[in-house]
């Protein structure tokens, strides 16, 4: 299989990741780059090898060698360049949020069918091997019943990173939040209401702790707690009748190696059997190597763009998510719950 020729749009060095990731991919190449300005542009190419670099963001849209184009601009940036990358005529994989709005994102979607052209919100922890294991433990029945959801996605960010701008399109929820959203619409299905509440340092700064409650179906509670001001914690857990599966590195693992099933044993509370599922036994997706996390994603997209088909997580995943976020929101700004419909 050719690989996909990908161009990137960056500020700010957030795609490092991606280009170290995908340096030796076999499905993936990074050709050009536009980086702020042409120096910036010339000096981000030569550190991560890249053949050329574009004094424009319009100059790489309208580079004939681009077949896709990875958007890892400031989240408010995202739709519009997402939208121009999709117009010239190049697919498009865009940071996450994609969108600020539900109708923001719509648009995005809007622009990639006009063009005939495949769109993907970047949210990786989903194509990972370990997510999709757990996944088939829950759906296997393992731990029987699903009723409760737990996340928490919690760093220490720097006080001048972009993301924590308000004006940028940051802050916890949309930085971390998004992982949390995910994981729990992915393991239990769309709310039906949810309750957020979040602290800001003042008027007019974006929120550096975020937690919720989301009402799912069939009695299934789910809660998150997100912030940019807290100690590491990067743990899933998924709650059933019979046994609960635990992931401890959820949304950026190194080097895992399996997944958890603390299953109930005939004591509540007392007793119960711990089994570790191998995630990769046959090493396929080569876990121990740094920023695998986001080669298995491009791995994953870059194929399914090589073979004429649509990547996995497309239009109605990303206006699902879209709406729950602004369920969210609208619910901590006014300290009420938020029926979803």
């Amino acid at each position: 299989m050719s690989k996909v020729r990908w161009g990137l749009l960056v500020t700010e060095g957030y795609a490092n990741v991606a280009m170290a990731a995908n340096a030796k991919s076999e499905t993936t190449e990074f050709v050009a780059v536009w980086a702020g300005d042409a120096e910036q542009s010339r000096e981000y190419a030569k550190a991560h090898g890249i053949a050329r670099s574009h004094g424009s963001a319009e100059e790489l849209l309208a580079d004939e060698e681009v077949d896709a184009v990875f958007v890892a601009l400031h989240p408010v940036d995202h739709v519009e360049w997402t939208i121009k990358a999709l117009q010239a005529g190049k697919h498009a994989m865009c940071e996450k949020p994609i969108g600020l709005s539900v109708e923001d994102v719509e648009r995005v979607f809007d622009a990639a069918e006009v063009a005939g052209r495949h769109c993907v919100e970047s949210v990786m922890f989903r194509h990972h091997p370990q997510t999709r294991l757990a996944k088939e433990l829950v759906d296997s029945g393992r731990i029987g019943d699903v009723m409760y959801v737990y996340v928490a996605c919690t760093a220490a960010v720097p006080p001048d990173y972009f993301r924590r701008s308000r004006e940028l399109g940051g802050g916890a929820m949309l930085d971390l939040g998004v992982f949390a959203v995910s994981a729990i619409r992915y393991f239990a299905g769309e709310p039906t209401r949810v309750y957020a509440e979040e602290v800001r340092r003042g008027p007019g700064a974006a929120d550096h702790s975020f937690s919720a409650t989301l009402r799912l179906p069939n009695g299934v509670l789910g809660q998150f707690v997100v912030g940019q001001d807290l100690a590491r914690r990067d743990f899933l857990h998924i709650v059933g009748t019979k046994g609960r599966v635990v992931i401890p590195q959820a949304w950026f693992p190194v080097n895992p190696e399996s997944v958890e099933i603390d299953l109930q044993g005939p004591v509540p509370l007392l007793e119960s059997t711990k089994e570790y599922v191998p995630i990769d036994p046959e090493g396929i997706y080569r876990l121990d190597e740094p920023f695998h996390i986001s080669r298995i994603q491009f791995d994953e997209v870059s194929s399914a763009l090589a073979a004429g088909t649509a990547p996995p997580f497309g239009r109605a995943e990303a206006v699902a998510q879209a709406r729950v976020v602004a369920a969210l929101q609208q619910s901590a700004a006014g300290a009420v719950p938020v029926e979803l419909t």
